[in-house]
């Protein structure tokens, strides 16, 4: 699994083989036919175990979900560490899991990733003690876990930034996202309010 992750981390799944997969493994071509069936099987099964390890980075430690006593913001901040952390630790399968955009997500390929970014997008709500947010908070959000994901791939690719920095500037994007939602949408005015007053108590 950690041979096909680094692969597909690389390159695109088409220019992968079973061959270029048992080789970095060190195992036999039957013997991956044998446990996966084929090169999508192969595929499928490494990017679910890249999603299992990075929502389970993404947990909070709280029973609740939730840091006892912490302020929205700061578990904000907490929860982009973790999922930074996975960055760092597994660049290949971050790379695998989220390269490519959604045009070359179909099927259940799709389905895994759209699955991690609904995780990101409740843990955020949560973390924030969100209710069901209405369609521009909902745009709002979802943007900005787009500009996590991609921030975690240039990231990996460029590597020029430190990520105390870089965790910093998405916290940031997140306050300035929601001031233009403000503009026209309570939710989102009662949100920034809220993040603004915790950090000020």
């Amino acid at each position: 699994m950690a041979a096909a992750l680094e692969l597909f981390g690389k390159r695109d799944a088409e220019g992968v083989s079973i061959d270029d997969v048992a080789s970095a493994a060190g195992a036999s071509r039957a013997l991956v036919y044998h446990y996966f069936g084929g090169k999508q099987e192969l595929h499928v099964a490494a990017l679910k175990s890249a999603a299992a390890q990075l929502e389970a980075r993404l947990r909070p430690d709280g029973p609740d979900g939730l840091h006892e006593g912490g302020r929205p913001l700061e578990e904000l901040a907490d929860g982009l560490k973790r999922y930074f952390d996975f960055v760092e630790e597994h660049a290949t399968g971050f790379a695998a899991l989220l390269k490519g955009g959604p045009d070359n997500r179909d099927g259940e390929i799709g389905e895994i990733v759209d699955a991690v970014r609904q995780r990101l997008l409740r843990l955020i709500m949560k973390q924030m003690r969100l209710g069901e947010p209405g369609p521009a908070l909902r745009v709002t959000l979802r943007s900005w876990t787009a500009s996590v994901e991609t921030a975690g791939l240039d990231w990996l690719e460029h590597g020029d930034m430190g990520r105390p920095a870089l965790e910093r500037m998405l916290v940031d994007q997140m306050l300035a996202l929601l001031g233009v939602a403000a503009r026209q949408d309570p939710q989102a005015g009662e949100l920034l309010e809220k993040l603004i007053r915790g950090q000020a108590q």
